[in-house]
């Protein structure tokens, strides 16, 4: 593993994880004994073909799924010690997840689907609408908070589902496949915000995809296959962003 600065803050680790799934009398072990530290304000992608573990890894680091062995520390918190409810609880107030499939509700438009889950957290609706609104103007979207998903590119979509978990401020954000349905341009616009959502907010992100364009956008990268991570090194330069705007490809 890569040597961590003094200076680096260590935001989520994985201390000897192991899982295993079990089909009529078949066992599979998908991790195998992994071990690895993730820091603040940096962008790690974990990548790798599918039904490598990569996506395992992150239900784990994520608190959705334990681990059969090991443990996951995030933010400090030993999450193997939290029940149900608590658990809850931590990735309300403390986690965001972008998932390949956007997640958003057709009857809502763009403003809405960010407001919806910050009545989770007790916000009042003038805080809630005014962190919407700034979140969808930080991806680019302010013009077209008031569309309804089926007016959106694709592209719009995943953006307007990173502004939904960007809102709720989390120290710790997961993206599964988040550029899988998009084109090149579009995925490079996503990979780009949320690589820029991790330097500007301290934020640790971590992205998992078999996607090979998006490994010279990462600050870190993990290479994984067979559930063991094969390689971790941190790419010499990150190429220059395309920024993102109103105006994109379709997708």
């Amino acid at each position: 593993m890569t040597a961590l600065d003094a200076t680096t803050q260590v935001s989520l680790q994985a201390i000897s994880v192991s899982k295993s799934f079990v089909s009529g009398h078949v066992q599979s072990t998908v991790l195998h004994d992994l071990t690895l530290n993730m820091c603040a304000s940096e962008l790690t992608l974990i990548s790798g073909p599918s039904g490598c573990g990569k996506s395992t890894l992150l239900a784990i680091l994520s608190g959705l799924q334990g681990a059969d062995q090991g443990k996951v520390i995030a933010l400090g918190q030993d999450l193997s010690l939290l029940n149900l409810r608590a658990l809850e609880r931590f990735r309300l107030l403390h986690t965001g997840f972008v998932f390949q499939g956007f997640n958003l509700f057709p009857a809502l438009n763009a403003l809405e689907q960010v407001e919806l889950p910050l009545s989770y957290l007790g916000l009042s609706k003038t805080e809630a609408r005014r962190r919407a609104t700034e979140s969808l103007e930080e991806v680019g979207l302010g013009p077209r908070m008031r569309l309804r998903p089926s007016e959106l590119s694709g592209g719009e979509k995943q953006r307007v589902a990173i502004a939904r978990a960007l809102a709720k401020r989390p120290e710790l954000l997961f993206a599964d496949e988040p550029t899988s349905a998009l084109d090149a341009a579009n995925g490079q616009i996503i990979i780009d915000i949320l690589h820029r959502i991790a330097r500007t907010h301290g934020t640790t992100v971590l992205c998992v995809s078999h996607d090979p364009r998006l490994v010279g956008h990462a600050d870190r990268v993990l290479s994984m296959e067979d559930g063991r991570i094969l390689s971790d090194h941190r790419p010499t330069s990150l190429p220059t962003g395309s920024g993102y705007g109103t105006e994109e490809p379709s997708a």
